[in-house]
């Protein structure tokens, strides 16, 4: 019998949930070949470390490297290092290089593991009326070089210190033009939205979000063939899928969409876009099923399975969008692939047990739950610290 608990509910009072019972989604062996599937990972801090959790971080680095293995045994790739990690939210640039190099390493020892891309940010450059754009532009060549020696590709962050140092799009212009033209291998830019960063409001030099888009169009067309894709992190699927169609021919769109992805990732029998999504960490197995089927050409399949992730993403990822980490995390706890529910910078408690209860009810709708009696037990666990007796 599926195990039975009490849940809070949205509206204050508890009742008693069911598991459904349904089969855990599973995805048969074998390459993606269709699409790129890149999973925005998180770290896995140290619970037992003896520091402060609020000003240090300790990484149980065995854990955190066993999730990469289950994220490339799955046939999809690793984008490290970047928001999922929690960077700008607790991790910062001093522990991602370890953790970067580390990943790097690791990924060579997987035979046919999928690629692996790593964030290069400014970070480590707190921004403050002193910092120049030659600042941000030594910034960003100190971690790109960092990446690049560990054997790393990029994915190149958005930048804090460039927000609030730049004074039009010119700017922009400028810094993105000079580490474009230094990079050895092609990168891919991610153009990250205030909902998930309020410090990156008015990137690109404006608040249109029209100027926006003309002025890092106006950057990859110049700067094409060093640019292997853009991610569009901006919950906005039109202006994705118009971003798209303008690209040269040899730039991939990576969706950052994780209210809106089966469709954009699908495409529209002309143009589709990949992926490079932090809820493909908390749905790997259902997002390797989902582009395998994509790859035999069995939309059915894709879009039966997809569709129940999409509500949960759309709750993970619920205003304000940006602890949606947490989410990420308690489902990796659930799932048995870390042994507690603790995260860099006491971060477990932005969220609601309220709204972990119904990520739980979701997570089990859509076939999610590796393991539902396990899952069950650390959901009892998580309400007990709430005072509530699940049963």
């Amino acid at each position: 019998m599926p195990p039975t608990l009490t849940l809070p509910r949205l509206d204050g009072t508890l009742a008693q949930y069911t598991l459904s019972g349904r089969a855990p989604i599973t995805a048969p062996p074998g390459p993606i070949t269709s699409r790129i599937g890149m999973a925005a990972v998180h770290v896995v801090a140290d619970p037992l470390a003896h520091v402060n959790p609020t000003l240090d971080v300790a990484v149980d680095w065995e854990a955190t490297l066993r999730f990469r293995h289950h994220v490339w045994s799955l046939g999809l790739a690793v984008a490290e290092a970047m928001d999922t990690s929690q960077r700008g939210m607790g991790f910062e640039w001093r522990w991602a290089k370890e953790l970067i190099q580390r990943s790097v390493a690791e990924a060579k020892t997987v035979p046919g593991a999928v690629c692996l891309a790593s964030g290069a940010g400014t970070d480590h450059l707190e921004p403050g009326p002193r910092v120049t754009l030659a600042d941000v532009e030594a910034a960003y060549e100190e971690q790109c070089a960092w990446i690049e020696g560990c054997g790393g590709r990029i994915i190149l962050m958005a930048s804090r210190a460039l927000a609030a140092c730049a004074k039009s799009p010119d700017d922009y212009v400028k810094v993105y033009g000079r580490i474009l033209s230094q990079v050895r291998e092609p990168v891919i830019i991610h153009w990250l939205g205030e909902m998930f960063d309020p410090a990156l409001a008015g990137y690109w030099g404006s608040h249109d979000r029209d100027r926006q888009t003309e002025t890092l169009l106006a950057i990859v067309q110049e700067y094409a063939p060093r640019i292997d894709g853009v991610k569009i992190s901006l919950l906005d699927q039109k202006r994705e899928i118009a971003m798209r169609r303008r690209f040269p021919a040899s730039v991939r769109m990576y969706t950052g969409d994780d209210f809106d992805y089966p469709t954009t990732i699908r495409g529209d029998g002309e143009h589709h876009s990949d992926a490079l999504l932090g809820i493909f960490d908390v749905i790997a197995p259902a997002a390797s099923a989902a582009l395998k089927a994509l790859d035999r050409g069995d939309l059915a399949t894709y879009e039966r399975v997809l569709a129940p992730t999409l509500t949960l993403s759309r709750h993970v990822f619920g205003d304000p969008t940006r602890f949606y980490k947490t989410g990420v995390v308690f489902a990796a706890y659930l799932n048995g692939h870390q042994s507690h529910f603790r995260m860099v910078g006491g971060l477990e408690s932005a969220r609601s047990v309220v709204h972990l209860s119904e990520q739980f009810r979701l997570m089990d709708a859509a076939g999610l739950l590796i393991d539902p009696d396990r899952a069950a037990d650390r959901m009892r666990r998580i309400l007990a610290v709430a005072g509530v007796h699940a049963g």
